[in-house]
Order: C-alpha cells, then sequence, then structure tokens
C-alpha cells in the first residue's frame, strides 16, 4: 500500500539532501547559540526560527523585534499569533512551524531534545526534514552530535564554549540560599510551597512555570528582572534558553514526571538547567536545596565540565503521512524507522485521540478522502492543556470534529459561549490557572485558520480573555508570594539607600521608627513580632546600620577589665551582662575554648583583639578558681605513688574518691603525705579533696568543665546543680537522670536518695567516729552523744543538722556508707557504765606514765580527726588504709566489744580487742531502765527483782533504731589489711 502513495505526498530528505547547507552549532549553555542565529536570520532577507517553548518564542520575539521592528515579524504558536501584513522573519514553536512556507534561513533550536519521549518525534522530523533555501542551523548540546553526523552525512559542525565558570556550591537550606538565585521543582505544588517559604523569610519570589500564559510569565519574570523581588522559583522550563539574571541554579528535587513515570534527571538534563546560572562572561554556580538529595561527584564533574553521555537514539515518527483515509493514516503512523539511529516513537496525544475518534461511527462516517482525513488530523492535534484523561479529552476533539464537518465551521454563538463562561477572574491561584488552561484550548481554536467564521476577531476575544486571567493570576502570585513593603525596602538596600535606624542605650533597634530588635553583645536578635513578613528586610536594613556600634563595642570588650565578664551556668560570657561568646570543650578538661557569637559585620583585626581579649580572660578565670588544680598537675617536688595520686586528684577536678587509690594510700609514705598536704589535699574517710576548691565559684567551674567534656552544656541537671551548690545546700535530693559524675565535680557525693558535700560527709564522719569507738560498760568516761551498745550508735540531731535532712533520706545516707540497722527497744546504751578509773599506787609510776603517754596520743589524734577546720579525718595505720567498706574506716580505731580493759590503761582500746559472742551480744541487749543508770553504784551492783517496789506494768518500750557497721558472716567487723598479731592470733584459735 506504501509503494501505491503518490511521490508528491512524501516530504522526506533522503539521507544524501540532509546536510546541504546545514551548520550544527553545538556546545553547552551560555555560548550564544541563540544570539548566533538570531543575528544570522536577520542577515537574510527571510528566515524562520523553531524554539521548544512559547515563552522563549515571546523572548526571542521580541529581540527580533528590537532589530527589525514588528512589521517585519510575526510570532506563531499555538495558541497565539502575530501576523504582520507582510512578515520577513518567522519565531515560531517547532510544533507550529508552518510547512509550506518557503524561507532563506531556517534555525532550529534544542535539538537535543529529539531524544525526549512525548516530542521528541516532532523535533527529529524538523532537524531532518525543513531547510532553508539559503542556510539551515541546528543549534543545541554537544550530545547530539554523533547522532547528526551519522544522520547527517558531511554536516558542518561547529563547537563553542561556555562564555563563563560553572561552579558547584554545594548543599544549602532555602532560606540561605544567595540572592539571585532560581529554586528548581518539579511540579506546582512544591513549585508554590517553596515561593512561600521564600516569602517568609526573604520577602518574596517570581513564579516561572510553563503552563503559565505568556502575558502571566513576563509579568512574573519582570518583578524579578527588575530587582523586585531577589529569588525566581521555576520549573525545568527555564533550562530552554530562558535569558535571566541568575547568578545561581538550586535544585530542590532530582526527580520529575515525565508523564509516564517518576523517574530522576539525566546528567544532562541537570546540565542544561544548573546551565542558566551565569550569564555572558558572569560565572555561574548550581547546588541543591530543599528535598533533594547531595550530587555526588561524578556528577557534579560532568555538569560542570559539561560531559555527558551521547545520545544513542532520535525519537522518529513518520511525517510522510496518507491522508487518504483514516486506515491509511493508522498505517503510515505506524511505520517503523529503517535507519540506525532512529527508535519509533511512543505513541503520542494526537495518535491516541486518532485512535479513539476512528472508532466513534459518526468520525467514521463523515472522514472521508482527503481533505476530511486531514482535518480529523489536525483536531487531533488540539493540545490537552487541561491534563485531563484521553477520552475527556477525546469526547471534546469529537465534538469539534463533528461541528466542523456538519456547518464547515464552528458556530460562532456556541464559541463565543464557551468562552464567556471561562471570563471569570474570581477564584485563588488553582482555579484561575484552571480557566486559563481551558481558556488556551479555545485560543488553540481559534488560531485555526478555518476553524471559526472572523478567526482573527475570535482570536483577539480569546486573548481578552486570557489577558485578563493572566492579569488577575499574576496579581494572586504576587500577593501570595511578594510582599511590596519588602520589595521596596530590598530594592532600596541594593540601591545603597540608607535606611533609618538607631541602637537606643537600652540595646532596641529600630529601622524606619519600628522597633525590629535587640543588639545583644555583638548579635543582633530580631523581634519576632516586628514588621510581620517584611522583617527580613528591616533585619538587613538593621544590620547595614549596626556596622559602627558593633565596631565601638569591639573595642569597649577589648579594653574592659576582668570584672566587666562574666561565666554563666549556661555556658555563655557575658560582658556587662550581654552574651558575646559560648564555652566550647577543649583538648585538656582545665583548657576550654571559646566561640564568639558575632554577626558577620565584626572581622579582621577587631574580630581577633576581641577574641584574643576573651581568651585571656578566661586562662585567668579558670587559672584563679581551679589554679589549684593546675598546680597540683604540674608540681614537681611530688613523686612516686604520691605523684599518682595528685594525678588522680587533678584528674577528678579536685574531688576524688578514696575507694579508687585504697591501694596507693596503704603504701603512701608520711613523706608522701605531707607533700600531698602541701598542695592542700586533705585525706579523709571517703574522699582525698581540696578543701580550698569546695566553694560554690571553683566547683560550679568544675562542674561546667565536666559537663564540657561528657555531653556538653545540654547535660541534664547541670544549671540545676550549679544553683544548689552556690545556694550553700549541704545535701539535696539526687535526681537520677543527672550523671553521678557531675555530682562528683560540684563537689557533692550521691549517697542514697541524696547528694551531699563531701567536706559534710567527712564531718558526719567525725560525728559518728566517736560514737562507734565507745564502748558502753567497758569504755571509761562520759559516752559521747549518739553512742549506743558494743559500736552501734543513734542519728543525732547534730547529725541530721549537719546534711540536712532526717528519716529515710538520712537512712539512706548511712546505708549508701556501709552502716546497718537494727530496730530494738530503748534506751540506746543498756549495760552499766565502767566505773571510773582506781587511784594509782605510787609505786607504779613507769605503767601509769606510759598510760597516760598513750592516751594523750590516741586522745591528741582523735582530737585532730574531730576538728575539720584544722585538718583532716583520722587516718588508720598505713597498713590499715583501703578498707573495702567506708564505715569500718571510721571502726578501724574504735575499742572491740567484751575485753576488760586493765586498770592501768583503762582509757586505751585497739581494733584487736575480741568481739563479743551472739550469746553475749544476746545478754547485753537486756534493757536497762534510765533511772537505774543513774543510781549503778560504781561497782555495778545488780538490784534483786524482789527488793524493787510494786509499780504498775509499764508501758511497752519505745522502739529506737541503732547503726553499727555492716558485718560479715559470725557478726564479725570485716577485715582491713593488716589487723594486728592478737587479732590474728584469736581468729586461728576459733577455727
Amino acid at each position: 500500500m506504501i509503494g501505491s502513495i503518490a511521490l508528491q505526498l512524501f516530504r522526506s530528505l533522503p539521507p544524501a539532501a540532509r546536510a546541504n547547507g546545514v551548520t550544527a552549532v553545538l556546545g553547552p549553555t551560555n555560548t550564544g547559540k541563540t544570539h548566533l542565529a538570531i543575528e544570522r536570520m536577520v542577515a537574510h532577507p527571510t528566515g524562520m526560527i523553531g524554539l521548544p517553548l512559547r515563552l522563549l518564542a515571546r523572548e526571542v520575539y521580541q529581540r527580533v523585534v528590537d532589530k527589525v521592528g514588528p512589521e517585519a515579524v510575526a510570532l506563531v504558536t499555538g495558541e497565539e499569533k502575530i501576523k504582520p501584513e507582510r512578515p520577513r522573519f518567522w519565531v515560531c514553536t517547532i510544533e507550529a512551524m508552518p510547512r509550506d512556507l518557503a524561507v532563506d534561513f531556517v534555525a532550529i533550536d534544542e535539538i537535543q531534545l529529539a531524544a525526549d519521549l512525548d516530542r521528541g518525534h516532532v523535533f527529529t522530523d524538523r532537524l531532518l526534514n525543513r531547510r532553508g533555501r539559503a542556510e539551515t542551523m541546528l543549534i543545541g548540546a554537544a550530545t547530539i552530535r554523533p547522532l547528526v553526523e551519522q544522520l547527517m552525512p558531511g554536516v558542518n559542525i561547529v563547537t563553542r564554549p561556555r562564555l563563563s565558570n560553572l561552579t558547584f556550591a554545594g548543599d544549602r537550606k532555602i532560606t540561605r540560599l544567595p540572592p539571585r538565585s532560581a529554586i528548581v521543582a518539579f511540579s506546582v505544588e512544591e513549585v508554590y510551597a517553596i515561593a512561600e517559604l521564600i516569602r517568609r523569610q526573604k520577602g518574596g519570589a517570581a513564579v516561572v512555570l510553563g503552563a503559565l500564559s505568556p502575558r502571566t510569565r513576563n509579568a512574573q519574570v519582570e518583578i524579578y528582572q527588575s530587582g523586585d523581588v531577589d529569588y525566581l522559583v521555576a520549573t525545568d522550563a527555564i533550562g530552554m534558553g530562558l535569558n535571566l539574571d541568575v547568578n545561581h541554579i538550586a535544585f530542590a528535587a532530582d526527580k520529575k514526571f515525565d508523564g509516564h513515570h517518576y523517574r530522576q534527571l539525566s546528567p544532562a538534563e541537570f546540565g542544561q538547567i544548573a546551565g542558566r546560572a551565569g550569564r555572558h562572561l558572569r560565572d555561574g554556580t548550581f547546588g541543591t536545596s530543599g528535598r533533594c538529595p547531595p550530587f555526588d561527584a561524578e556528577l557534579v564533574e560532568a555538569i560542570e565540565n559539561h560531559r555527558f553521555e551521547p545520545i544513542r537514539q532520535m525519537q522518529w515518527r513518520n511525517s510522510d503521512l496518507d491522508l487518504r483515509s483514516i486506515a491509511g493514516l493508522l498505517d503510515t503512523l505506524n511505520i517503523q524507522p529503517s535507519e540506525q539511529g532512529l527508535t519509533r516513537a511512543l505513541i503520542a496525544e494526537d495518535m491516541t485521540t486518532l485512535e479513539v475518534l476512528a472508532r466513534d461511527p459518526d468520525v467514521a462516517a463523515l472522514a472521508k478522502g482527503r481533505t476530511a482525513v486531514e482535518r480529523l488530523w489536525e483536531v487531533c492535534g488540539l493540545p490537552d492543556y487541561r491534563k485531563i484523561s484521553p477520552m475527556q479529552h477525546a469526547d471534546l476533539a469529537t465534538t469539534l470534529y463533528l461541528r466542523l464537518m456538519r456547518h464547515d465551521r464552528l458556530d460562532a454563538d456556541w464559541y463565543a459561549t464557551q468562552l464567556a463562561s471561562l471570563d471569570r477572574t474570581d477564584g485563588e491561584i488553582d482555579t484561575l490557572s484552571a480557566r486559563i488552561a481551558q481558556v488556551r484550548t479555545w485560543t488553540y481554536v481559534a488560531n485555526r485558520p478555518d476553524w471559526l467564521p472572523d478567526p482573527e476577531h475570535w482570536q483577539g476575544m480569546a486573548r481578552l480573555v486570557e489577558d485578563k486571567l493572566s492579569d488577575a493570576l499574576h496579581e494572586r502570585l504576587a500577593h501570595r508570594f511578594v510582599d511590596r513593603r519588602t520589595s521596596v525596602l530590598m530594592r532600596r538596600l541594593r540601591e545603597n539607600a540608607m535606611l533609618e535606624a538607631e541602637v537606643t542605650a537600652t540595646g532596641d533597634v529600630l529601622v524606619e521608627g519600628q522597633h525590629v530588635g535587640m543588639l545583644q553583645g555583638f548579635r543582633f536578635t530580631a523581634d519576632p513580632k516586628a514588621g510581620g513578613s517584611e522583617v527580613k528586610a528591616l533585619n538587613l536594613a538593621a544590620m547595614k546600620a549596626l556596622g559602627s556600634e558593633i565596631e565601638s563595642r569591639a573595642a569597649r570588650v577589648v579594653l574592659a577589665g576582668d570584672d566587666a565578664f562574666v561565666l554563666s551556668h549556661d555556658g555563655l560570657v557575658r560582658w556587662t551582662g550581654e552574651p558575646v561568646a559560648r564555652l566550647t570543650a577543649g583538648e585538656k578538661v582545665l583548657e576550654p575554648r571559646l566561640r564568639l557569637l558575632v554577626e558577620e559585620h565584626l572581622a579582621g583585626p577587631a574580630r581577633e583583639q576581641v577574641e584574643a581579649r576573651l581568651n585571656l580572660w578566661l586562662k585567668n578565670h579558670v587559672t584563679r578558681l581551679l589554679g589549684a588544680i593546675q598546680i597540683l598537675e604540674a608540681a614537681e617536688n611530688v613523686t612516686g605513688i604520691a605523684r599518682g595520686i595528685a594525678y588522680q586528684a587533678a584528674e577528678a577536678l579536685g574531688v576524688l574518691e578514696r575507694a579508687k587509690v585504697g591501694e596507693e594510700m596503704k603504701a603512701l609514705d608520711q613523706e608522701g603525705r605531707a607533700a600531698l598536704r602541701q598542695l592542700g589535699i586533705r585525706f579523709g574517710a571517703f574522699h582525698i579533696y581540696m578543701p580550698a576548691l569546695l566553694k560554690p565559684a571553683p566547683r560550679a567551674l568544675a562542674a561546667q568543665l565536666w559537663a564540657l567534656k561528657h555531653g556538653g552544656p545540654e547535660t541534664a541537671g547541670l544549671d540545676d546543680i550549679a544553683h544548689l551548690a552556690a545556694s550553700g545546700r549541704t545535701s539535696f535530693p539526687v535526681d537520677k537522670a543527672v550523671p553521678k559524675g557531675l555530682y562528683r565535680a560540684a563537689g557533692y557525693r550521691v549517697c542514697g536518695e541524696r547528694a551531699v558535700r563531701v567536706d559534710i560527709l567527712e564531718r558526719l564522719a567525725d560525728l559518728i567516729r566517736p560514737a562507734i569507738a565507745y564502748r558502753p560498760g567497758v569504755t571509761q568516761g562520759v559516752p559521747p552523744a549518739g553512742a549506743a551498745d558494743q559500736d552501734g550508735f543513734v542519728a543525732t540531731g547534730a547529725m541530721t543538722s549537719l546534711v540536712g535532712c532526717a528519716g529515710e533520706d538520712f537512712a539512706s545516707i548511712l546505708r549508701s556508707l556501709g552502716y546497718v540497722s537494727v530496730k530494738r527497744p530503748g534506751p540506746a546504751i543498756t549495760v552499766p557504765l565502767a566505773p571510773p578509773p582506781a587511784a594509782t599506787e605510787p609505786a607504779q609510776p613507769v605503767a601509769a606514765e606510759a598510760a597516760a603517754e598513750q592516751g594523750t596520743e590516741i586522745a591528741a589524734a582523735g582530737e585532730t580527726a574531730a576538728a575539720p577546720a584544722e585538718g583532716e579525718a583520722v587516718e588508720a595505720p598505713a597498713g590499715s588504709e583501703g578498707a573495702s567498706e567506708p564505715a569500718a574506716v571510721l571502726n578501724e580505731d574504735a575499742l572491740a566489744e567484751g575485753e576488760t580493759p586493765a586498770v592501768e590503761a583503762a582509757a586505751v582500746e585497739t581494733a584487736d580487742t575480741p568481739i563479743l559472742t551472739e550469746t553475749e551480744l544476746d545478754q547485753a541487749r537486756e534493757p536497762v531502765p534510765a533511772d537505774a543508770l543513774v543510781a549503778l553504784p560504781a561497782t555495778a551492783e545488780t538490784v534483786e527483782p524482789s527488793e524493787a517496789p510494786a509499780e504498775a506494768a509499764p508501758a511497752e518500750p519505745e522502739l529506737i533504731e541503732v547503726w553499727r557497721p555492716h558485718r560479715h558472716q559470725g557478726g564479725r567487723r570485716p577485715e582491713h589489711g593488716q589487723r594486728g598479731r592478737r587479732d590474728g592470733d584469736q581468729r586461728r584459735g576459733e577455727r
């Protein structure tokens, strides 16, 4: 059948003739290719240029009009025709290029779109078959060069380099993009969302979509080009040759819906869009933003160097159509290409509509003969501007075809009714956009030369409606995405117009009389209630006026004394109450760093001087409060074991748990102890610490420095602990979420439910020690406060007052220190007290003097231990250090139970004394009434029951809680190091 088609029906050029007079100008964006084509066209008597977008066609039309005048230039697109009486030059979209017009020069722009799945076959047809009589120019990317050379043997190819550099700028938040940026998204919803964000943050943005009417698009571009806004949000329509004043292209997405499915853009497509940045000799940048994932290194390198994979196939559809019948038309549309490098295009929108209409019996009955089939094919070419379903679009095409075939023309009244239904400007952006899409359909209809009576009239009417809707849409877009006051302020800033701005004595910043924020230190803080959407521009104006004020403040900071700076609990360094820097962690705990809180206006020497002054203050501040730790860490006169203990104490910021160095303390000699005492170390029962550093200021700084190295300034409880410590509290409830290390750094130890200051804990030990050392019935003298039977004790008011708590909280402290309790009937002491010492004979001076000397020595030691203001807690001998339980440390010098003292040295008891057996303990627990204790004779004689006066039955005795050091199996005191030869012998005897 194909062979029977008359030769005149074929328009395709044979491969050998395709290259005649053809020049392919290839290269990346911003190489001046389109400009060259315009110059070459106007140099000929007549010419035509085909462009991929009607927006670009409008732009090129205006440029040609500026060169040769409007009377010589025609504009032809699917929805618009501007045709003077005798045009010499034609500016068209690719699809609208007249086929029966012979001109001297023809240019086809963006020929790489021949690979596009939807429109590629149209570009392929034009570049293979459309020629000028004198010259033909093909313009496009270098990726199509192999196919052009293959399909057009002998073609003249000219490559042009990019006029400016294109570099990758990385990823940035949308709100931090530089001015004169274009943000590219691939859906209307995303474009609007980004424009809304920019309006709130930057004052406004222009919006460019491929679906906008030329009038709306031009109005939007104008507010960008004029500088009313600094940002443009667009679809990939800007990648097709639109020349805009763009310095940076930001991709907000990397996937698009191409009409068939969502897919990622190819590197060449990324390059085409990114190339819009930087025009002529001005360099441009590109990057990612929004939800677009970062570009990999290979993609960045390809875009920067304009090296992409070559196009391997052009989309092709037969253009030599048999229009004598529907069947013949479909057959010729379905012909497969015979040349390598061409592939059969997908079924396009017009062909889908043709297949639907071919099945309609009314259409089939009318589509007889060449004229009817040609008219049918024209109707099927109606674009689906409304983006509705194929069947709905086919219904409109069917209505148009039937009306055309039955009445030769569309009814003017019917057409006017369709147009009038859309002549309304109410509604929001989406509503107006939908109406414009429908008007574009009727504008396309009006631009067909023989579809309406008086087509020029209806073209004008359709254009009026479209222009009215376009103006309304532009107004809605500008109202939604542009703040006029902000745009004026932005323009004044760009023009270096100084806005009226001032800083009051209290730091309030006023711009044009409006409060816009506060200047705190060197940082401007915007008032969120000031100015509404124009706040960004106002802030820019404020910062422009604040430069001199910030420099003046920098000079005052450099000259300020140390007392002008304060380190607050939140880690901020404040100068006269205003934050100027933030504390950050350094390599060492005692060597933190500072990060300046400054605006960009403070730079150069002024910034360096401020930084140097603050660093000097910080160093002095740490030395003043924690210098003792630095001295301890660097001490050269401490060696051996003492050196190790000093190092650990310094690492612990002056508060070290004694249990952590128990073994070292056993081996520490007196010389080492003395050296550590000279450095400010005190040896307590529970801690080795530096009393001078337990004041609130040193401990607050130590806690801050500890937090910087173990979680940062946001560490839980840092601020609360610092305030509690500064208030002088000796203890407070423990927060389980706060690290124990932070309590220790602040000078506290977690004891059960309370955190107790370490020096208070040692004073508590001083109160407990004499109570457990006293043995009722064995030790002579008045019982100390809190003493109880054996080595027990009861809580006293002095103890609870010292730690600031009582009841279960105080009990939890004692349990954490290794004490256990038992409740029994009172009183605390139930055994007769030991008689006073008997008068000694003068004939025994040696024994008496020895006993007195020993008693004095022990008493002195006890006195020293009980005086926290003078020294440290009582230390056990070197061989007894490092007890496994803290309470046992207090009990090491207590008198053992059950041993009868010698008369010569009745007050002298040692830890070697045997412990009472269980039977003896039960006997000792028999309560003795308080009045009986007062009446006891010196010989401790008991009162016979028969001699007691007859009285009423006594009331049930009150229970008391008696505490004593925790005992291991058998009720024995735990062994701590070397307990002495006598104790060892006794234990061996028991075994």
